[in-house]
């Protein structure tokens, strides 16, 4: 009988070495570069996103306080040019143009002007000088059982108000008397309701 091929002896051990001494290695240097990009690229992206959020976040703000100061000039434009031949119309977009404890006791509250009208027969033309916002409030009624801030609105009705300084002139022909310059200083609440800006205090600030 031919005698059986021997099988050579096999070492299982060389199965388990591996080249140039690599074992346990589990990232290579580029592995760990991508993985630092990848974060890198990450927080990029998430600072762009805060970035732009609060940019379009002052955008908003500017835009609406440049309607409150708009807003403000309007009715106050209305007040300083109130005359005896628009007197009845005036107060009644004066009027229309308020809310709150302010459009409750309007007659009250314009009662000085109206008067002065009346009586001295006036022919009034002004001009608004120059606004301002004074402060801004928001979310009137945060906390639940406290009651809004003095002379604002609960969140109830109003989004937010600010506060406006207006300069305004006005210039009074009463009849038979010489020309008289009035200077206004006034504070004007502007309250924002359902999107609408409407005035929500009014005071003559000597």
């Amino acid at each position: 009988m031919p005698d059986e091929e021997q099988a050579e002896p096999t070492d299982d051990r060389a199965d388990e070495a591996t080249p140039d001494g690599s074992v346990g290695r589990v990232f290579s240097p580029y592995g760990v570069a991508s993985a630092v990009l990848g974060a890198l690229c990450v927080a990029a992206v998430a600072l762009g996103v805060v970035i732009w959020s609060s940019h379009r976040s002052d955008v908003q703000e500017r835009s609406y306080q440049s309607r409150a100061l708009q807003a403000a000039a309007d009715w106050t434009g209305l007040l300083i040019n109130m005359n005896t031949d628009n007197i009845k119309e005036s107060l009644q977009r004066l009027h229309d143009g308020t809310v709150g404890q302010l459009n409750a006791d309007f007659d009250s509250s314009i009662q000085p002007y109206q008067q002065v009208v009346e009586r001295l027969q006036s022919r009034s033309r002004g001009e608004v000088d120059a606004v301002a916002v004074e402060s801004v409030h928001h979310d009137l009624d945060a906390q639940p059982g406290r009651p809004a801030p003095a002379e604002q609105l609960p969140a109830s009705i109003a989004r937010r108000t600010d506060t406006v300084m207006v300069v305004a002139t006005s210039v009074s022909e009463n009849a038979g008397g010489k020309p008289q310059t009035v200077h206004w200083n006034l504070r004007l609440g502007i309250s924002d309701v359902d999107g609408k800006l409407m005035i929500s205090r009014l005071e003559s600030i000597r």
